[in-house]
């Protein structure tokens, strides 16, 4: 097949992701993305089922008499965040914005699922899913409720994600552990509210409170052990008083990063157990409402050196940073942010990548905007995994 122009491509992903940065959708409800996406895929002439798992959508490209099937996937909802920035194609969606950048991976994997459309070069079957609900970590559980593996089998599975400071025409990743379990917690303590004047006269709830955010630090710090990676974050102190009123009520809330099972069990009774001695100490009631959002991103180790050694042949060595036992490279930590992509690795094998994005504005900020200059090397990676597990020959 003939080799597409690739600057004739790089300039329709960048219209596409503006179009779709200025038409941002919030998780689940990505109707117009969805179906922008669905037109697109079957104009290059792939299969696409629309409806996945609410809004996601998959399309299915063959070539030759391969029997192998293997996936990719992009994120494609935005978050409530009201954009600050000035640029032709901001948000046209007041308080929405794609400040993670999923306008530009979807545009991405379209990219890649028009060059291989065009191009072949590969020996079997390629899984295009563009999930919803990302941010909210349900769109991945939505689409494999929806009968996702059974109804488009694939072996393994591939996705990427950008990442602002890193230089752009740079990727990197790790074996085993690479973002954390996100859990989320409520507390509720209950007593007797009253006047300011008379504390002694109830059982307020707000220095309890204040002593139970104080004590949940102690969890990280003195009940895990040294070695085990934990985060607790209390984001939210939420009381029923007034200026003159003691509250009868307070609410905390937060979230919990690991990357162990058995870590999360043990914050959790440890936060059970703070709370409810806390509450005890300070004669009121403590109800504790503990879930668990995301689970670990756990990279297999066979796919990280097949996405690494994709990297490098469409881009020069020195551009490819990977965490490994070489103290000459720089490398990847674990990351305590969390990925939904997780949870397609419960099930299949597969390799989350970090790529490039340059001197952008930090995820999730009012000014971020993924640079263009990168999706052209987002859709050529894409392109490369796909030759290198469906090999022809």
């Amino acid at each position: 097949m003939a080799e597409l122009d690739q600057q004739a491509l790089h300039s329709e992903m960048t219209a596409w992701r503006r179009d779709l940065h200025a038409h941002p959708e919030f998780g689940f409800e990505e109707q117009r993305t969805a179906a922008f996406i669905a037109a697109k895929l079957r104009e290059f002439g792939l299969e696409v089922a629309e409806g996945v798992g609410g809004t996601g959508v998959v399309g299915t490209l063959t070539r030759g008499s391969g029997n192998r099937a293997i996936a990719l996937r992009a994120d494609m909802d935005a978050l409530h965040i009201a954009e600050q920035g000035r640029q032709a194609w901001r948000s046209q969606m007041p308080g929405t914005m794609h400040a993670c950048g999923h306008d530009g991976h979807t545009s991405m994997l379209l990219g890649a699922a028009k060059l291989l459309a065009g191009e072949g070069g590969f020996d079997g079957t390629v899984r295009f899913i563009f999930q919803p609900a990302e941010e909210w970590g349900r769109g991945a559980l939505a689409m494999l409720g929806d009968g996702l593996l059974e109804r488009f089998p694939f072996e393994e599975v591939f996705g990427l994600h950008n990442m602002p400071g890193l230089p752009i025409g740079h990727f990197e990743t790790r074996s085993g552990s690479v973002m954390s379990a996100e859990d989320n917690f409520e507390i509720v303590l209950k007593g007797l509210g009253g006047h300011a004047a008379r504390p002694h006269a109830g059982q307020e709830t707000l220095v309890a409170a204040c002593a139970l955010v104080v004590n949940l630090q102690t969890i990280v710090s003195r009940r895990l052990s040294p070695a085990d990676i934990g985060v607790v974050s209390v984001t939210e102190l939420i009381a029923d008083g007034t200026r003159n009123a003691l509250p009868g009520t307070a609410r905390i809330l937060g979230d919990c990063r690991s990357f162990r099972p058995e870590v999360s069990a043990a914050i959790e009774k440890e936060m059970r157990r703070i709370a409810d001695g806390t509450a005890q100490a300070y004669n009121v009631a403590a109800e504790v409402a503990y879930t668990r959002e995301f689970v670990p991103l756990i990279n297999d180790a066979a796919l990280v050196d097949e996405a690494l050694a994709a990297a490098r042949s469409v881009l020069a060595d020195d551009a490819v940073r990977v965490a490994a036992d070489d103290a000459v490279r720089i490398a990847a930590e674990p990351m305590t942010a969390s990925e939904d992509f997780a949870r397609f690795l419960d099930h299949v094998p597969g390799c989350f990548v970090f790529m490039g994005n340059g001197d952008t504005a930090p995820l999730h900020n009012p000014s971020y905007d993924f640079d263009d200059m990168a999706l052209l090397h987002g859709a050529r990676f894409h392109a490369a995994v796909v030759r290198r597990r469906l090999a022809v020959g």
